[in-house]
């Protein structure tokens, strides 16, 4: 597109394009924005090196023009968004790109592969912290994706709640709590439990978490006091019933005195085993498979639209898909979310005129990110996490409490738009 652009010397028309998604997945409520903070990290050094180029040019993808363009290229546009851990719903314009067809035309595959799977982990996430009700989410999933991706989602799941993660380059990336717990590897291989259990006790102190359901559950539990006594951090569970169990592993433990021992549990959990477990005396989830692949939702379907271009004239208008079933509405739209009067969210509102916005009681939903090719601070790093976690807490508090069933249902508010 790029070259036929540069052909006909269209490529500098300025141009709007949009990230949104027509419909969120069967039975969502609502989705999380994640993954913005990453989007702009890796625009800050999106080039496009010697070897790239090489291979380019040698296997004829784009002519001479082109590769001088790619070897040239720097973003020089703006772009505004949501804030990263905002709930979104269908239509709503996440990321605005506004700059050159060229420019915007390259960054389509960088946006929607970050920003459709870190919301999809992240909207997952919400729900998962959300049915566990402040007890902490923890996430485990590092084996089950990627590598890479095992990074981003653990970023991603700490934007929507969750309070730890076991992989220790998202740590060490963004300045996230990192957290870890022994397998039934470790226990194996001494010739005992109690063995394995005074190895961990002497190295990592009476604070951690021992592992109890290798062999005997009951025996692995007397055995853990007895080496640890009363200041035992926690128990895992990871197999089995895992309501039943730790009703009667509390009563055990408060029995043998250690009352501040906790409970942590695994094993396959997702948002519906945590609302099956809300009852029993658990203190912490550790998740894995399915929250790292969105818990049945492993993408947004998010979608990037030109929504306005600079004409002949040198005029910026709207432009609009008319396919069946994929249609589009043309044109820059302002984003606010209509509130009550106690703060509650009524409706995700969309408006081509910003004036029609200014008579609703209506919170404004897009900030600023980039800004003549300017990376803008707040968003990145670890500073960027916190924000968009902090986000996330407040998007969330204002939904309808119906946001947070699990039952299938429609989304929580609908999207209006105001110009139709």
């Amino acid at each position: 597109m790029i070259q036929a652009a540069l052909k006909a010397g269209t490529h500098r028309r300025r141009c709007v394009f949009e990230t949104f998604t027509r419909r969120l997945p069967a039975g969502r409520r609502y989705g999380v924005l994640a993954g913005t903070g990453r989007f702009l990290e890796q625009l800050a050094g999106f080039r496009f090196d010697d070897g790239q180029l090489a291979f380019l040019e040698e296997q004829r993808v784009v002519d001479g023009p082109t590769l001088e363009f790619l070897a040239d290229f720097r973003f020089t546009g703006t772009i505004h968004g949501y804030a990263e851990g905002e709930a979104f719903f269908p239509h709503s314009p996440v990321l605005q790109v506004e700059g050159t067809f060229a420019e915007a035309c390259v960054l389509e595959t960088l946006i929607l592969s970050i920003l459709n799977h870190d919301s999809a982990v992240a909207s997952a996430a919400s729900r998962m912290t959300g049915v566990a009700e402040g007890r902490p989410c923890l996430e485990m999933g590092a084996r089950r994706t990627h590598e890479r991706s095992a990074v981003a989602a653990a970023r991603a799941a700490v934007v929507a709640g969750f309070a730890g993660t076991s992989n220790l380059e998202a740590g060490r990336r963004y300045g996230l709590h990192t957290i870890g717990t022994s397998a039934h590897a470790f226990t194996m291989l001494h010739d005992t439990e109690e063995q394995a259990f005074r190895a961990q006790v002497d190295s990592l102190g009476t604070g951690t978490t021992l592992l109890v359901d290798t062999y005997d559950v009951e025996a692995a539990v007397r055995r853990a006091v007895e080496i640890a006594g009363p200041r035992l951090g926690a128990v895992r569970l990871d197999s089995g019933d895992l309501a039943g169990q730790a009703g009667w592993v509390r009563e055990l433990l408060d029995a043998l005195g250690n009352r501040d021992t906790q409970i942590t549990v695994t094993s396959d959990l997702d948002e519906y085993a945590i609302a099956g477990l809300q009852a029993a005396p658990v203190d912490s989830y550790g998740v894995g498979t399915r929250l790292v692949t969105g818990s049945g939702a492993p993408t947004t379907s998010m979608v990037y639209k030109l929504v306005a271009r600079e004409n002949s004239d040198g005029v910026l208008e709207p432009v609009a898909k008319r396919s069946l079933g994929k249609g589009s509405v043309g044109g820059y739209k302002h984003a606010a979310r209509r509130l009550d009067a106690a703060g509650r969210a009524g409706a995700e509102l969309l408006a081509l005129d910003p004036g029609l916005l200014e008579g609703e009681s209506a919170r404004r939903l897009s900030v600023p990110l980039v800004a003549d090719g300017e990376i803008l601070p707040g968003a990145t790093g670890a500073e960027g996490v916190e924000a968009a976690a902090a986000r996330h807490r407040a998007s969330v508090a204002e939904l309808p409490v119906a946001a947070r069933r699990l039952s299938e249902g429609e989304p929580v508010i609908p999207t209006e738009h105001l110009d139709h």
